[in-house]
């Protein structure tokens, strides 16, 4: 039996995949809450889709070229939903390129997220800006 959750986050990373904004907010609602790590550039909780978009993705797209998130392993715990990978990309004002090991973990209920939180090296994304 397929799982609603694990299915709409496994849609939002080909979404992201593809390069399509609207599939990877597919699972993202009004009051999703979304946070990046501290010490993260883009650190904070944004909650709603025009948030997540304007304080991570957008800005993600004006500083790093090639940025990218490599889904190694999509875990299925119910409710619980882990995105384990790789973030890569090369920052635009300084032409250092970065990799940094990355887990997503998706709290979810009826296919849409209720909490996202991101848990990552943030001292190999700095080097690449600094």
């Amino acid at each position: 039996m397929s799982n609603r959750n694990y299915d709409a986050i496994k849609a939002h990373y080909a979404g992201s995949d593809a390069k399509d904004l609207a599939a990877m907010m597919a699972p993202i609602t009004e009051s999703t809450a979304w946070t990046e790590m501290a010490g993260f550039p883009y650190a904070g909780t944004y909650v709603g889709p025009d948030a997540v978009i304007a304080g991570v993705f957008k800005r993600i797209g004006e500083d790093w070229d090639g940025y990218s998130f490599a889904l190694e392993k999509l875990v299925d715990g119910g409710a619980t939903i882990v995105g384990i990978g790789t973030y890569s990309g090369t920052y635009r004002k300084t032409g250092k390129p970065m990799t940094a090991r990355v887990v997503h973990v998706w709290e979810m209920r009826d296919g849409k997220a209720v909490t996202f939180e991101q848990f990552t090296d943030t001292r190999l994304v700095a080097a690449a800006m600094g």
